[in-house]
């Protein structure tokens, strides 16, 4: 805990592998067998649950998390100026990978707040001219990613690439094959051990 006259250690994990680590944590902390099949967002049904905020709940390994995704896109050439996506997935790792890249982040409410600014994005105001990293937490059919990626679009910002910690199936990767935007999964479900859903 910090507090006046605490220390705080600064790690050098320059030769960590960032990926290889966050897989390790979503296997060991996101990852659960629940002993009946539960509904997930998509209204698929799986007995294996998969808490993306609960796995990166440690600074530390949010911290990882957000290297590990800014170094698979920056290994991409791709340069993007803001991070976001839809509300509740994203909004640890869009605040992580902004301070980790330099970028500025946002969030997509999933319904305009009706009050105030009437605002659907919060945080950096993309619009035209914005090069976005869109990410989310965990995706089954692409679903709520989709739906992020339309807002942002609707802003007039564009969105050059997108970021999922864990993908359960194969379609959020065909949405962004047709809409010829490079998608990177940090972990999928054969690389977890469990069955694909909504395949």
């Amino acid at each position: 805990m910090s507090g006046p006259g605490s220390r705080v250690t600064v790690v050098d994990d320059a030769d960590v592998d960032h990926s290889a680590e966050l897989l390790r944590i979503l296997r060991d902390t996101g990852l659960k067998k629940l002993d009946e099949a539960v509904q997930l967002a998509s209204g698929e049904m799986s007995q294996y649950f998969i808490d993306g905020k609960e796995s990166l709940s440690a600074g530390a390994d949010l911290r990882t998390a957000a290297q590990a995704i800014t170094e698979r896109v920056e290994a991409a050439q791709i340069p993007f100026d803001a991070v976001g996506g839809l509300t509740l997935g994203a909004d640890a790792l869009a605040a992580a990978i902004a301070v980790v890249s330099g970028s500025q982040w946002f969030i997509v409410r999933k319904e305009p707040k009706n009050r105030g600014t009437n605002r659907l994005v919060e945080g950096k105001q993309i619009a035209s001219g914005d090069r976005v990293l869109l990410i989310d937490d965990v995706v089954t059919t692409g679903g709520s990613i989709l739906r992020a990626f339309e807002a942002v679009e609707d802003t007039g910002a564009r969105v050059v690439v997108a970021a999922t910690l864990v993908d359960r199936g194969d379609r959020a990767r065909q949405v962004f094959g047709e809409r010829s935007v490079p998608y990177f999964p940090m972990a999928t479900y054969s690389e977890l051990g469990i069955p694909p859903v909504g395949i």
